[in-house]
């Protein structure tokens, strides 16, 4: 037996990166994955991939800042699944690489709408699910190295990685007693196309980094998803409220 078998687990930002490789390992792992994303074609893509090897997805079209949207989609797995066993929340963007004074009112609420607003919606959701079953859940989101330091001209990010690592330990001490876990994973550099974004125009930028990384490269999108599959395993079954670095020892300097 697999180690998520029979369990039915929502993966926000699923259609790429990280999202997408952990879709693929939960589902290897005898999950029913339901994606939620905006981005149809490329989730479309990533339902294919799990079913051509032999899992099961499904994809839903959905904001994940939008909370009636997200109730909406949640209900629809429940009602075609019986049940919400668990949810990676790992959808996001990256902010504008800037100094403070540089940076636009608007793509500061671009930024906290998507990668912090947007996690409270969904864990809102879920919880309100969970809360009605007889066995709980697990819920893992997506924070990031970058909510454990700062960094500078990263203030939008920075700041809502770091309010998803305080709303992670926050809910997690709210909901121990249900049988509700909640965790989250801190990704260092990975290897998707944001990261792809971030360092296009400089070469010397991408080698700064990998060179601050104490493990000398950056890491595949699969290896944050076997972290994620973990904590939302039975296998981890104490452990609530953690921040996760997995960054090859990046923030351990």
């Amino acid at each position: 037996m697999t180690m998520l078998t029979n369990k039915v687990i929502l993966v926000t930002g699923g259609s790429t990166g990280i999202g997408r490789a952990t879709a693929k390992i939960l589902a290897a792992e005898g999950a029913t994955v339901a994606i939620l994303d905006l981005q149809d074609a490329e989730g479309a893509e990533t339902v294919e991939m799990i079913k051509e090897a032999g899992g099961n997805a499904e994809y839903h079209h959905v904001d994940v800042s939008d909370y009636l949207g997200v109730r909406a989609s949640i209900a629809k797995i429940v009602g075609a699944h019986g049940k919400l066993d668990g949810a990676f929340n790992n959808a996001g963007i990256e902010g504008p690489t800037a100094k403070i004074l540089d940076v636009a009112i608007e793509d500061w609420d671009r930024v906290i709408r998507v990668n912090l607003t947007g996690v409270f919606v969904c864990m809102k959701c879920e919880i309100e699910q969970m809360v009605k079953q007889d066995g709980g859940g697990s819920i893992v989101n997506t924070a990031s190295a970058a909510g454990l330091i700062g960094i500078p001209g990263a203030a939008s990010y920075n700041s809502a990685k770091h309010g998803v690592v305080g709303l992670t330990k926050t809910v997690a001490l709210e909901y121990a007693t249900k049988k509700i876990r909640v965790n989250a994973v801190c990704p260092g550099f990975i290897e998707t196309p944001m990261l792809g974004r971030v360092t296009e125009a400089s070469v010397k930028i991408r080698d700064q980094m990998i060179g601050a990384v104490p493990m000398r490269r950056v890491a595949a999108p699969s290896e944050i998803g076997e972290v994620a599959a973990w904590l939302m395993s039975d296998k981890s079954s104490y452990v609530t409220g953690v921040a996760m670095p997995v960054d090859g020892g990046w923030v351990a300097q």
